[in-house]
Parts: C-alpha cells; sequence; structure tokens
C-alpha cells in the first residue's frame, strides 16, 4: 500500500520524466513515442520503478540498451527539475 507522500512524488516524477523523455526520444528511439505509464516509489523514495510504453516498438533489447546507457543523463536531468522538492534523486528502474 503506498503512501500519500508515495502518490505525490511519483505523480511528479511521472510528469517531469514524460518532459525528459519528450526531447530525448530522438537520441533514445528515433521515430518512436515514448510515454511514461507508471511510477511505483520505495517507501523510502529513493528507488522508482518507470514503467514506459513505446510505439511503434521494433525492437525491444535494442531500446532497453538504449534507455539504460542513458538513464544516467535522465536522472541527472530529473535531479535538476527536483531538487527543490527531494531530498535524494531517486534512482531509476526502466
Amino acid at each position: 500500500m503506498e503512501s500519500t507522500r508515495q502518490k505525490k512524488v511519483a505523480r511528479q516524477i511521472q510528469k517531469d520524466l514524460a518532459g525528459i523523455l519528450m526531447h530525448k526520444t530522438a537520441s533514445i528511439a528515433p521515430g518512436s513515442l515514448i510515454s511514461v505509464s507508471l511510477v511505483r516509489m520505495s517507501p523510502d523514495l529513493s528507488y522508482a520503478k518507470v514503467f514506459l510504453s513505446v510505439f511503434p516498438l521494433n525492437d525491444k533489447e535494442a531500446f532497453l540498451k538504449s534507455i539504460s546507457i542513458h538513464s544516467s543523463e535522465i536522472r541527472n536531468e530529473l535531479g535538476r527539475l527536483v531538487r527543490h522538492q527531494l531530498r535524494i534523486v531517486p534512482d531509476l528502474t526502466f
């Protein structure tokens, strides 16, 4: 059962990640539409499990490899956006 704080932080991270991925789509998956379906937070808010929806998805393994390569950049940009709201920038798992 998620707490109210977990739900609020998850919604904020979902919105911020959607904006970040909108700008990075060309380098991660050219010609695709990436949307953030759901974000689940750990109780201590240090881990975020991010569920993505990609259309059209030609090669699943290539997309997962590409998103893992760019995950540090995505986390860095997320940190800049939430630095005044969160004490710890969560580790992202896609």
